[in-house]
């Protein structure tokens, strides 16, 4: 066979002597194999970070497999005498970065998240541009005085750091924030502001890259009124289209009533397209798909699925927590490189100093700006936590990585400090937020839902804020907030929802409806306790003869449910009571 294979083949050049029974194809698969072994590590490296709890409590997930990924680069580089796997740009910015911000969008409280949106816009925009101006300026008037030695650098390329290193980052923020249980208000505007300031970073970022691939003495005021300007397109033509996207998703589920079981890919698909759209139009990818997720979170609950709604929120989470701990992994494993590694100490204290001084004066000087005009002041105590709280992370690391090294000579040093920063701010601040939160006394996040009570009185206080402000005759954000309400009710729900979810929004209905399962289910559980439903009242108000009923032993139909004889082949009541017992009037008015 051989033989005539290699004569057949000949003019191939084929020289195969025989058939071999096993292969080894390592680079056929090398790329898939990889990358399924190292989803493999990050996995196995949360489970080991999650197995002392005592530990985690002290010192932030994030911490922990950042020293891990240390761990791994050091076992990596002893093997290779060189650093094979780090975190690029492109790994990071198109494969990993997406998912966390659209679980981000699509689970923001949206109320919340609208009610302080002025505020948030003024920390994420206003904030960001400051701090970045700053810190720029800082250093370069550091560097004029000589506290840096001998640099290959200039005013722009300190700007152009500047706005990088300003860059807040909401996976670390996240990471951090959740585990402390701050209030509400407090955790929104931090998240809230880490999430835009991402946006805003990479804009600010590319204006000042342009800025220096420019050369300033081609910089006039055409150019730089050409770069505020680009500044506002960017941001929002990519807020825009993420409104698109979301309505097309919206739209989309509409119409998935026969094809249910591939609703939730579409969330999925087009609000990672949301991303690249708006990467192709060099507009803003991360605002884009942080308002696809905002926007189309409640048309397409309603919409879907019970079990689809539940099967997008768990395939989201599952990404969006596998990413976060990918990227902090391999923020550690990019540590271990002596080729990054350039130290200017001077340099690097400097930018320690000034991005924790300028945060704080920052944050301080707009909320007292802000709280001129807010119902609800923003404590000392609060501005001090967000002062705090501006963790830096992988976004920071993602940029300075863009960076081309012909353009900028120290780009090995802006690399090293960054890295420094990010493990200074996640480490130390993570570990010391959750013992500053203690002292300081911050109002914490309340665990318990609210009763009906409590939603009742609040929706009557929006409606009385909205009458006060119609009759004063000023138009503040509770009257906007009742258009908005009224013009979605009428136009947009008949638009984007399917007519039985529109049916199903009736809110009196849907509180009763809960009522009577809450109630069922009470009455399920103290049959089972029971291993009797006799005592459940029918509409006669008389007591459910099941004997009767059913014309056989009740203990026949039912076996013995007891929960001290409950064992595996245990078959709920419920499943029961759902095939065979007739429906049981639970008279509410009674009750």
């Amino acid at each position: 066979v051989g033989s005539n294979h290699s004569q057949a083949g000949g003019g191939h050049g084929s020289s195969i002597s025989g058939i071999q029974i096993v292969s080894f194809k390592w680079h056929h698969v090398e790329a898939p194999y990889l990358i399924a072994l190292w989803i493999l590590v990050a996995g196995v490296s949360k489970m080991v970070v999650e197995l002392n709890h005592s530990l985690t409590s002290v010192i932030p997930e994030s911490a922990l497999l950042i020293i891990i990924g240390w761990i791994l680069g050091g076992i990596i580089y002893g093997a290779d005498k060189m650093q094979t796997f780090t975190l690029t740009p492109t790994v990071f910015f198109f494969h990993l970065l997406p998912q966390v911000i659209l679980d981000a969008g699509y689970f923001m409280p949206n109320k919340l998240f609208f009610s302080n949106m002025g505020a948030i816009l003024v920390y994420a925009v206003i904030g960001t541009c400051w701090n970045a101006a700053t810190v720029g300026l800082g250093l370069w008037g550091c560097w004029l005085g000589g506290a840096m030695g001998d640099m290959d650098i200039g005013l722009l390329q300190f700007l152009l750091f500047g706005s990088l290193i300003a860059a807040v980052d909401p996976v670390a923020v996240i990471a951090v924030f959740e585990e402390v249980h701050v209030n509400e208000v407090l955790f929104i505007m931090v998240f809230g502001e880490s999430l835009l300031n991402d946006g805003v970073t990479v804009v600010l970022f590319n204006v000042f890259d342009a800025f220096v691939s420019l050369g300033g003495a081609e910089i006039d005021a055409v150019e730089i009124i050409k770069g505020i300007i680009s500044f506002f397109v960017v941001a929002f033509g990519g807020s825009l289209v993420g409104i698109i996207f979301a309505l097309l998703i919206s739209l989309l589920t509409r119409c998935t009533k026969n094809i249910q079981i591939i609703e939730p890919g579409f969330i999925f698909i087009l609000g990672y397209l949301s991303y690249l759209t708006a990467e192709v139009l060099s507009l803003s990818a991360i605002l884009s798909i942080v308002f696809c997720g905002i926007c189309c979170q409640k048309y397409i609950n309603a919409n879907m699925d019970e079990r689809s709604v539940t099967t997008v929120r768990y395939v989201m989470k599952v990404l969006a927590n596998g990413s976060e701990t990918i990227i902090f992994v391999f923020l550690g494993i990019s540590a271990i490189d002596p080729a990054v590694w350039v130290w200017n100490t001077g340099f690097i204290l400097l930018t320690l100093l000034f991005i924790f001084v300028f945060r704080f004066i920052g944050v301080f000087l707009l909320t007292w700006i802000l709280n001129k005009y807010r119902l609800v002041p923003l404590e000392f105590i609060d501005q001090v936590v967000m002062s705090y709280g501006g963790l830096r992370g992988a976004v920071a690391y993602g940029l300075v990585a863009v960076l081309d090294e012909n353009k900028f000579k120290e780009k090995n040093l802006m690399v090293s400090t960054t890295l420094i920063v990010v493990y200074f701010t996640v480490m130390l601040q993570g570990i010391t937020m959750k013992p500053l939160v203690t002292w300081l006394k911050v109002k914490r996040a309340a665990v318990t839902e609210l009763t009906l009570a409590e939603k009742i009185q609040n929706r009557t206080f929006d409606h009385m804020l909205v009458a006060i402000e119609d009759i004063s005759e000023q138009i503040g954000h509770n009257y906007m907030r009742d258009k908005w309400h009224n013009f979605e009710e009428r136009w947009l729900c008949w638009f984007l929802m399917k007519p039985s979810a529109r049916k199903s929004r009736d809110y009196i209905f849907n509180i009763f409806h809960q009522l009577n399962l809450k109630d069922a289910m009470s009455y399920v559980k103290e049959g089972e306790r029971r291993g009797s439903l006799a005592f459940v009242r029918n509409e006669t108000k008389a007591d459910v003869d099941f004997n009767k009923k059913f014309r056989a032993s009740f203990s026949e139909i039912m076996p013995d449910i007891m929960a001290d004889n409950m064992g595996p082949d245990h078959v709920p009541l419920s499943s029961i009571l759902q095939d065979i017992v007739p429906s049981v009037c639970l008279d509410m008015h009674e009750q």
